[in-house]
């Protein structure tokens, strides 16, 4: 199904804006929405995997998440692929992922969706072997790889969820390569050959 970005930017406005409602409601007592995360290994965990990016700490975490989120989310909505569609599956991959092998702790922030759409934006670039994606590619690799890198290092005392960030890049490659291999993209390829 074909988009241009102008279509898919309301529903990059609705996205961010939903994040930043949520982070104003944490101000209402007695709520602590944050507190419905990812907990690895926990059955009340669950609930975080498709919550975790619509949750943020503070201020500081939720205003650094939010350009790179719109960014990334825009040079999405410019893919040949539903773009919400990768949106859920690397939230619920990179989720599931993080509640399977995370550090103990709660879980919270976008971080992990930006990572994954880093992830996604680069690999499924390299892997079409197409001019525009593969602008794209090293455009996302030149803004964030530097961060991409330096995000998942692991770090012991770090409060910032390096695992998180690791396990929402894998989930972003594996949706690139399954993306690639199967629907828009692949048929995308097929059409350019012929």
């Amino acid at each position: 199904m074909k988009h241009t970005i102008q279509e898919e930017l309301k529903g990059v406005v609705a996205f961010v804006a939903s994040i930043w409602i949520v982070f104003l409601l944490e101000f209402i007592p007695p709520l602590n929405l944050v507190s419905y995360g990812v907990t690895p290994r926990t059955a009340s965990g669950l609930i975080g995997i498709p919550a975790m990016p619509f949750l943020h700490a503070n201020l500081r975490h939720i205003t650094s998440n939010t350009p790179p989120l719109i960014v990334l989310l825009v040079l999405l909505a410019g893919s040949k692929v539903n773009s919400w569609e990768i949106v859920i599956k690397v939230t619920l991959l990179g989720g599931a992922l993080l509640w399977l092998f995370g550090r103990t702790g709660t879980h919270i922030g976008a971080s992990g969706l930006i990572f994954g759409l880093i992830a996604f934006l680069i690999v499924s670039g390299l892997l079409e072997k197409r001019v525009t994606p593969l602008l794209v590619a090293i455009i996302v690799g030149l803004l964030y790889g530097g961060s991409l890198l330096s995000g998942i290092v692991p770090r012991i005392a770090s409060l910032n969820s390096w695992d998180g960030h690791l396990l929402g890049a894998i989930a972003g490659g594996l949706v690139a390569y399954q993306s690639t291999r199967t629907g828009p993209i692949a048929a995308a390829r097929f059409r350019d050959r012929s």
